[in-house]
């Protein structure tokens, strides 16, 4: 069975999810991992924000504005009255849920149960269509499977065996809908899964059920050998592994989040990024599988902070090194790159919150400089050279320059 996931781009209008309707009605049984409607999830801050604030004249402004929206694309999505009729029932009962919130400003207020109501509403509409077309669709609620720890990291025992229950309840069924990113964590609590969203959670599916695939459907033809946004006339790579790909998410490629696809990869399930805009695009596959004597691609990270911390004192000390990182540690701050000399260590930093009290600390250490708006630049494949210092098996290699 392969797992597929659609991003908010996907499932943004109710053309759009009549295409993925077609896309994934191929006979194949499958598990289909959706998001919000795109732009719903930054509206559903919004409203949380107003809630916050304790204005409900203007959190009710823009729930009945996103509303009619919904309303909108129920009435183009659905040929027959009883399914549109049944769509209108739950995108009122989401948006009636969210309008409480407003009537009693004393009650406890959660954001995440708000948000959470973007892929509810989104993967109701989209099985209703499946049905209202003839398909044996079921509504599997993540919420009753995906969970995370007391430490907010995924489950996974919890979320095989509470999977693959469900699944047992709908032996007949061709298509499973379920929603990404939303979860419960270890109190019962609504929550997220944060990094990676819904690929997450796709990911997270595929290990559990052991899929044969995870497809990871975006509005582009799989990940870019460069930044397309800054660089012209880019192109896909065909082929990377986990690890190739992480390295270029975490250094710039937007398309993944790093460690979105870390189950996979543990599992040894390929993940396939494909384009819901050019269906017939053969993207971007990665596997464990290495593909040898090239460069497969650049990625850039901007606006990183260099730290340089000098001490030919307490350098080559014991414990050095240590007490260095458990200050990054204590402010929540990670490292991005490490270099060492004989006299200093530099590490670099895209999260400058507490750069200033980081900075207190290290001066106990040694004499501490910085530079800031500089540029990481990560050049990723596996390549054998001679005599040009890029000299690795498997290359992944970053320089930093000062960003201008």
């Amino acid at each position: 069975m392969k797992v597929l996931k659609f991003g908010g781009t996907s499932v943004g209008s109710a053309q759009r999810m009549k295409e993925v309707a077609k896309l994934i009605t191929d006979g194949e049984k499958k598990i289909v991992v959706l998001s919000a409607m795109s732009g719903t999830t930054n509206t559903l801050v919004e409203i949380s924000d107003y809630l916050y604030k304790k204005n409900p004249e203007g959190a009710n402004e823009i729930i009945n504005k996103l509303e009619s929206k919904y309303k909108q694309h129920v009435d183009e999505l659905y040929a027959t009255p009883e399914y549109k009729q049944k769509a209108l029932e739950v995108v009122k009962s989401h948006f009636d849920y969210i309008r409480s919130y407003t009537k009693d400003l004393f009650t406890l207020f959660e954001e995440k149960v708000v948000l959470a109501q973007g892929e509810l509403i989104s993967t109701a509409m989209v099985n209703f269509y499946l049905q209202e077309c003839g398909v044996k669709s079921v509504l599997l609620p993540a919420l009753e499977f995906m969970r995370t720890d007391k430490n907010a990291e995924p489950d996974p025992i919890y979320i095989k065996e509470k999977l693959l229950a469900q699944l047992e309840l709908y032996p007949d069924a061709e298509i499973y809908i379920t929603q990404g990113f939303i979860c419960r964590n270890a109190y019962g609590e609504i929550d997220n899964l944060q990094r990676g969203g819904s690929d997450y959670t796709a990911s997270l599916i595929g290990a559990a059920i052991n899929a044969s695939e995870i497809q990871i459907w975006t509005d582009i033809d799989g990940m870019h050998n460069n930044d397309p946004r800054i660089v012209d006339k880019t192109s896909p790579v065909r082929q990377l592994h986990f690890e190739e790909a992480a390295e270029l998410a975490y250094f710039g490629a937007k398309i993944l989040h790093p460690t979105c696809i870390q189950p996979a990869k543990y599992a040894n399930i390929p993940v396939r990024l494909l384009n819901t805009m050019a269906p017939d695009a053969p993207g971007t596959l990665i596997s464990n599988d290495t593909e040898k004597g090239k460069i497969k691609a650049v990625a850039a990270k901007e606006n990183i902070t260099a730290i340089k911390i000098k001490s030919s004192r307490m350098l080559l000390a014991h414990g050095f090194l240590r007490k260095v990182f458990e200050i990054f540690e204590s402010y929540q701050t990670s490292i991005d790159m490490i270099c060492t000399s004989e006299v200093g260590v530099s590490v670099t930093v895209d999260n400058t919150k507490h750069l200033n009290e980081i900075l207190d600390d290290l001066k106990k250490y040694g004499t501490v400089t910085v530079d800031r708006d500089m540029c990481i630049i990560c050049v990723v494949g596996d390549l054998e050279w001679e005599n040009v210092g890029f000299e690795a098996r498997h290359l992944m290699r970053c320089v930093i320059f000062r960003y201008v």
